[in-house]
């Protein structure tokens, strides 16, 4: 028998068909309904990296809560971050390759922006969480033969840290679940501070 540490007790909306944070919910014991929100992911000219990533998961969040005004929306985005710049989803191999041997022996920032919102209870409350990520100098054969798992390819910053592409990362600073899509303790504050989930007893 698997036990949980949390319950859900209030109407709770997953506004991302992303998998990884799905399954980081899931594995707290929650229930809830995934609602894809569909917005345009693409930073306004001159936007930072994080002003953008809380945006987008306001966005999403508020795409899915004008339908379902009497639930919790949670929305959230991620972002990986080199040099200023963000990097995506690789557009093929050759991109995913490219970006992995940029990210080689070098820090980046992974940054995720989370909204929880309920139109009806008039709440909203928009979060940012920064994991700094190090990845240790592998070399461009290491790198290809990531790509060809074709893990890479459905990635921001063409790799998944729950998955293979783990081994390539040295050390990190910061949250971990944050880096794989949603930064659990920040979420579970909030829930827990707006009666949305609960410890299990017994």
């Amino acid at each position: 028998m698997i036990l949980f540490p949390l319950k859900t007790i209030a109407k709770l909306i997953l506004a991302s068909a992303s998998p990884r944070r799905k399954s980081l919910l899931q594995d707290l014991g929650l229930d809830f309904e995934v609602i894809e929100a569909r917005v345009e992911e693409k930073p306004a000219a001159g936007e930072l990296p994080g002003d953008f990533v809380l945006r987008l998961a306001r966005d999403k969040a508020a795409a899915v809560s004008g339908r379902n005004k009497g639930s919790w929306v949670l929305g959230a985005d991620t972002v990986v971050v080199h040099g200023g710049r963000i990097l995506g989803k690789p557009g093929g191999a050759g991109e995913a390759l490219e970006i992995l041997q940029t990210l080689a022996g070098h820090s980046h920032l992974v940054h995720t922006g989370f909204c929880l919102m309920n139109e009806k209870e008039k709440v909203s409350v928009c979060r940012i969480v920064t994991t700094e990520v190090h990845f240790y100098s592998f070399s461009k054969d290491i790198a290809a033969a990531y790509v060809a798992t074709g893990e890479p390819l459905d990635k921001a910053g063409a790799y998944g840290i729950q998955g293979s592409g783990g081994f390539l990362v040295e050390k990190i600073n910061g949250s971990y679940t944050n880096v794989v899509g949603l930064p659990l303790v920040e979420v579970v504050e909030e829930l827990l501070r707006y009666d949305i989930v609960e410890p299990r007893k017994g």
